[in-house]
């Protein structure tokens, strides 16, 4: 029977993020509590100046080819996460869909980025902002291979403009193409409780030292912090020794 997976980058650049290990960790126990396998990418598929390490998450399927894995569904998340070891089993939540999060942090990121990408790739497309979604939790299974290759070939298609937009305007790198993908390639999307990516939590006041945050749901995203590269690893090694010390 083939099984769940969790995939997760974690592609060193110079010394690494040790926090990034600090993730995997929690994601290995919560994997072997729920019968799922846990698949980190340690090297990446195309050389990075070629393509952000980010966007090569859309050769899953062709890396699951070369390692011989043959996966039911599977979990894309990004290694600045720690999930509760109590979480429950969010691949019996899916009904077979590519599922989302959607994204409550800055509305303002969101929307520049949308009207940056309607503009200058997508022809003046739009979407539902209330059905945008975080792109660092996303569930999909075999039938979204597909959309999968559409979203590489768009990518090589559109590369400068992407680049562009990202370098002058500051709004990340895939979330929102695939937001516009999805609608446009008419995928079915369920969007599942914010308790299973909790992004931005700053900015709702629950990232505290009494770790309010590990009483509110079950998969913890320390992105939106300030001054990142201290606060971050604080944070994930605070929230994973609190949980699972």
């Amino acid at each position: 029977m083939n099984k769940n997976i969790v995939f997760i980058i974690n592609v060193k650049i110079g010394a690494g993020k040790p926090e990034y290990e600090i993730s995997i960790e929690s994601w290995r126990r919560w994997c072997d509590k729920n019968n799922a396998e846990l698949f980190v990418l340690e090297e990446p598929v195309l050389p990075m100046k070629d393509m952000h390490i980010i966007w090569q998450r859309y050769f899953l399927f062709d890396i699951f080819d070369a390692n011989e894995i043959e996966p039911n569904q599977i979990l894309l998340v990004d290694a600045d996460t720690i999930v509760h070891p109590n979480c429950p089993n969010f691949f019996n939540k899916t009904e077979d869909k590519y599922c989302l999060i959607h994204d409550d942090g800055s509305y303002d990121w969101i929307l520049r980025g949308m009207e940056h990408y309607s503009k200058y790739v997508f022809d003046g497309a739009w979407f539902d902002f209330w059905k945008y979604g975080n792109s660092g939790f996303q569930i999909v299974n075999t039938k979204h291979r597909p959309f999968f290759d559409h979203m590489r070939e768009f990518y090589f298609s559109n590369k400068d403009n992407i680049q562009a937009i990202q370098s002058n305007f500051g709004i990340g790198t895939d979330q929102t193409p695939l937001n516009f993908n999805l609608t446009l390639k008419n995928i079915d999307v369920k969007l599942l409780s914010y308790k299973y990516n909790m992004t931005c939590m700053p900015k709702k006041e629950i990232l505290t030292e009494d770790m309010l945050h590990t009483k509110l749901g079950w998969v913890m995203h320390f992105n939106g912090l300030p001054d990142k590269e201290t606060s971050v690893p604080y944070w994930m090694e605070k929230t994973f020794r609190y949980l699972y010390d």
